[in-house]
């Protein structure tokens, strides 16, 4: 296993692909050679083809934030202000695949990743909700079963954010971005929030979760949350948070910290070989050349219109 992040990483330098947006998040890469991103504080997502410049593919995209594919292909889009998940088919139309747990509206997904079997797991923190506004009473983790069912798969993170599967799908991760509001101001006194971690559970055939533990502590006095995750093949963890994007060996040790020009989102594998890793940072789009390769979140992917 590589001892220093210089031994995963390919290239001397980040390569900012674009820039000039507000808030970039939920970088995700088309098989068919292109990736595609959102700029949250206008409700907008983008495909970006390599050498050109930013297209815009949705408008009014409810803070669209995480991204991925099911099974079939289609886009999957967290859409926060609108509170549901949506699907956009081939045809570019939408369609809600959930707004309610329970019968109650869910509160803000965050971040989306689909498992082999169909099913899709998904963040719902509710922060930046009013008090008045909440219709559920916690911040959770979510699961879309493949005839659609909504189902509470764990209420342990206070405000769950990115999450990602290992390779053989056997554990879920998922980070939390804070506490409460102390962790804010925490930060802004320059003052180390030790409530930023990283949650690892098992999973089991029916896509329950159990054996909740602490994968990983990331305090930091620094700029930014855990955010985005992905892994590569040898099931590192590539969580982006203060400083850079961390990088944790399978059983928790701590790599290091890729450093970027700017604080990042997230982050997504792609390229043909996988060996390219995309990441949404503030204002840009970056990318850099791994020694390593990542997983696909995709299959038979079709077309975007």
């Amino acid at each position: 296993m590589p001892d220093t992040i210089d031994q995963l990483v390919e290239s001397s330098k980040a390569e900012r692909l674009a820039t000039g947006f507000e808030f970039t998040e939920g970088p995700l890469w088309h098989p068919e050679g292109h990736l595609l991103f959102v700029n949250n504080r206008i409700n907008r997502i983008y495909r970006l083809e390599p050498g050109g410049e930013p297209e815009v593919i949705r408008e009014n995209s409810g803070a669209a934030n995480g991204l991925t594919f099911d099974l079939q292909g289609r886009l999957i889009m967290c859409e926060g202000d609108n509170r549901q998940i949506t699907r956009m088919e081939p045809d570019g139309s939408l369609t809600v695949i959930a707004d309610r747990l329970d019968g109650k509206r869910l509160n803000r997904p965050n971040d989306v990743v689909c498992r082999s079997d169909g099913s899709i797991y998904f963040t719902d923190p509710g922060g930046r909700l009013s008090p008045a506004d909440r219709e559920i009473g916690f911040n959770g983790v979510h699961r879309i079963a493949p005839n659609g069912t909504v189902s509470t798969v764990t209420t342990d993170l206070e405000s769950p954010n990115g999450l990602t599967f290992s390779p053989d799908e056997r554990i879920l991760y998922a980070d939390n971005t804070r506490r409460d509001d102390e962790c804010v101001q925490e930060k802004e006194r320059g003052e180390v929030c030790t409530h930023q971690y990283i949650r690892a559970y098992d999973v089991a055939p029916d896509g329950s979760l159990s054996n909740s533990r602490i994968f990983a502590n990331m305090p930091s006095a620094e700029d930014g949350v855990p955010d985005g995750m992905k892994v590569d093949t040898d099931g590192r963890v590539y969580c982006t948070g203060s400083e850079g994007v961390w990088v944790f060996e399978p059983n928790g040790n701590h790599v290091g910290i890729i450093r970027l020009p700017e604080i990042p989102a997230n982050c997504a594998w792609g390229d043909a070989d996988y060996r390219t890793m995309y990441f949404t940072a503030r204002s840009s789009v970056y990318r850099l050349r791994m020694k390593t390769t990542g997983i696909s979140p995709w299959r038979n992917t079709a077309p975007l219109a």
